[in-house]
């Protein structure tokens, strides 16, 4: 079907390649390329449509906003021009963000401007809270954690969005098949949309129009005067509004001017959140959160599940839609990040020589975390459905299942022997099961919330594990009780990882730092702080059951590679001290990376990423070889056999196995 853009047309609807339309005569194609479909919605400023764009073959879905003219005086239609240019520009900027529409277009013909924008597949959390009922406490978070940084880009922009809503928060449809993804890291790619009621701060004290939705909008805001802290209170309205499904004016009682939202909360919220969210949404400005910035901090320290308080304005990351160029690394001096001018979006250096020759599917939901068995004969699967899965590679199917945790499987590892296997849950337990067996032994239990991670040491006889709970646990597998517990992260541990030789731990966190430490006497030898955000993932050269190696000429030494929620992996060199150097550093082109694994001869670095893509690295150079896609979600563990097929975990609920030249 084609829709004319005509507000006056009387039947607008048109059949399909019409060139104008049959009712009023306008012309239907825009700029000769894009063909309204359908109308999304219509609002004081304009009209919003579905469209195709015709230009290419694929005609990919687009939004255009036909805006309406301000008035017919001469004067007053070049300022409407000049502000609708100035909207394009700032709309360009926006959308270099991933999580922020793209502008495809904007243009003038005859009586009305246009914009055509990227189309968002999915539903927004309005159709979300029709359909699912109330948001639960672990959504909320999630969309904290998602949507926050997204915020902070806007406003170091110099925009404030004013109207922060469930419906222009779209959750992105990457698949056909519904995938459910791990918490804490990302449910889904949330996008930020309808940024027609934005405003380009050029003076917080200038009393402008009151726009935004009644519901959702900052006293404040009512008065003409947003500030950057009008979007944090939508925002926190939003958040008691999907937790209680009850519109915000009912929310607040004015006899007792105050919210009341805890009174209709089908279950009990974590205080603590409910505290950030209070701040959120306080009436005045003076109590309520400034800036973003703020609400991460607080988030992070009250443990609410969200990441670590973002880098300052200039240099928060636009992950995708750059032009390919070489691959540059961001510098550090005197402890401030100095961001590459554009970031950088590398391209591999030949097409994929590795296939995928098994998905096995199992799991009903996530698959958290990977390990293979020294022999390279058995892959063990977590999940978030707290199941762990065993796969015989030979005949890629499944062989039988472990349960036992009571929560979702966050990580495993086989013991070097092969005999027993790990595993670490959110429901704050490790489980030691016999292989022998097939079965449960025993559990540890000490730490005060979810492990996220496990690693055996090289003769099997200890087990590091890290917490949310910001500690390193060593436990005596002998005797099946603690040891010691390793402490001097500032915020929760997500990797752990034994040098080859056992002589050191590593340790990755949220704090955005990595700690090498003589595990042995409980200290800590070195503290890396390269990274700019969470450092997830850990993985040395030649850890068990492959031979340690030293690649690219750097020297004695074990080499360690982490991975970071800034985007990069980095590759260190570990004396015999302990002391670690940075030798070099790649970024993906997702902003995330999630997991790391290295070859057995320690030449390859597999990273998993955000955006459903395993990179293959050249450890020696850093540069990349190639790029695997085939996850319809988040790859969230990369793991080696000791043949040197590769296997990967992913939110899309499949491992899949991949084989070079095949």
């Amino acid at each position: 079907m084609s829709y004319c853009l005509n507000p006056a047309c009387q039947n607008p609807q048109n059949a399909d390649r019409t060139q104008f339309c049959l009712s009023c005569g306008t012309k239907l194609l825009l700029r000769e390329r894009y063909r309204a479909i359908k109308p999304l919605g219509r609002g004081g400023f304009g009209r919003t449509f579905l469209a195709v764009d015709e230009d290419k073959p694929s005609k990919p879905r687009c939004a255009i906003k036909q805006f309406f003219p301000l008035s017919q005086g001469t004067s007053s239609s070049e300022k409407a021009a000049e502000l609708f240019n100035r909207e394009a520009v700032r709309l360009d900027e926006l959308g270099k963000h991933p999580q922020i529409p793209e502008l495809l277009a904007h243009f003038q013909q005859e009586r009305y401007q246009y914009l055509v924008q990227e189309f968002i597949e999915g539903q927004n959390l309005q159709q979300e809270l029709a359909g699912a009922g109330a948001f639960s406490e672990n959504q909320i978070r999630s969309l904290l954690n998602d949507l926050l940084p997204v915020l902070e880009f806007v406003h170091s922009r110099n925009v404030i969005h004013r109207d922060i809503k469930p419906p222009n928060i779209i959750r992105r449809r990457v698949s056909q098949t519904p995938i459910i993804y791990t918490y804490p890291t990302l449910t889904g790619e949330l996008v930020l949309v309808d940024f027609g009621a934005a405003k380009l701060v050029e003076g917080l004290r200038e009393t402008g129009t009151v726009i935004g939705s009644p519901e959702f909008v900052a006293p404040e805001q009512i008065r003409g005067q947003a500030v950057y802290a009008s979007d944090l209170y939508s925002f926190g309205v939003t958040c008691i509004y999907l937790l209680t499904q009850i519109s915000p004016f009912d929310l607040f009682d004015i006899n007792q001017d105050t919210w009341v939202w805890r009174d209709f909360l089908k279950v009990e919220i974590d205080p603590k959140l409910g505290r950030i969210l209070d701040k959120m949404i306080e009436p005045s400005l003076s109590r309520r959160y400034k800036s973003v910035a703020e609400v991460l901090q607080d988030l992070q320290s009250a443990g609410a599940g969200t990441g670590a308080p973002p880098l300052p304005a200039p240099t928060i990351p636009v992950p995708q839609r750059m032009p390919a160029v070489q691959n540059a690394v961001p510098t550090t001096v005197a402890g401030t990040i100095i961001p590459v001018p554009r970031m950088q979006r590398v391209v591999p250096a030949r097409a994929p020589t590795w296939r995928c020759v098994h998905t096995l599917v199992g799991h009903s939901h996530a698959v958290t975390s990977i390990a293979f068995s020294p022999d390279g004969v058995t892959l063990a699967s977590g999940s978030e459905d707290k199941t762990i899965e065993m796969w015989k590679l030979d005949a890629g199917k499944r062989w039988y299942t472990l349960t036992g945790h009571s929560d979702w499987v966050t990580c495993v590892a086989f013991s070097p022997d092969g005999a027993t296997l790990a595993s670490g849950g959110r429901d704050k337990t490790i489980q030691i099961w016999d292989l022998n067996k097939g079965k449960w032994w025993y559990a540890l239990r000490g730490h005060e919330d979810r492990v996220y991670a496990v690693a055996f040491s090289p003769d099997g006889q200890v087990l590091a594990s890290g917490s949310r709970d910001k500690t390193l646990q060593l436990w005596n597998l002998n005797k099946g009780r603690p040891m010691s517990a390793l402490n001097g992260h500032a915020g929760g541990v997500e990797a752990v990882a034994f040098s080859p030789d056992g002589e050191f731990l590593a340790s990755g966190s949220r704090d955005k730092s990595l700690q090498l430490w003589d595990w042995r006497n409980g200290r800590s030898i070195c503290t890396l702080a390269e990274h700019g955000d969470w450092v997830r993932a850990i993985a040395f050269v030649g850890t068990p059951p492959s031979p340690p190696l030293v690649r690219g000429g750097v020297g004695e030494g074990s080499i360690l590679a982490t991975g970071s929620r800034d985007g990069t992996a980095k590759l260190w060199r570990i004396d015999a001290q302990g002391r670690g150097t940075l030798l070099r550093s790649m970024r993906d082109n997702s902003g995330d990376v999630l997991c790391v694994a290295f070859s057995p001869d320690g030449g390859v670095l597999a990273t998993g990423s955000r955006d459903g893509s395993i990179y293959l690295w050249d450890a020696a150079t850093g540069g990349l070889l190639e790029l695997l896609t085939g996850h319809g979600g988040e790859v969230l563990s990369v793991a080696f056999g000791a043949d040197g097929c590769l296997a990967s975990g992913s939110g899309d609920r499949t491992v899949k196995i991949w084989r070079v030249g095949i």
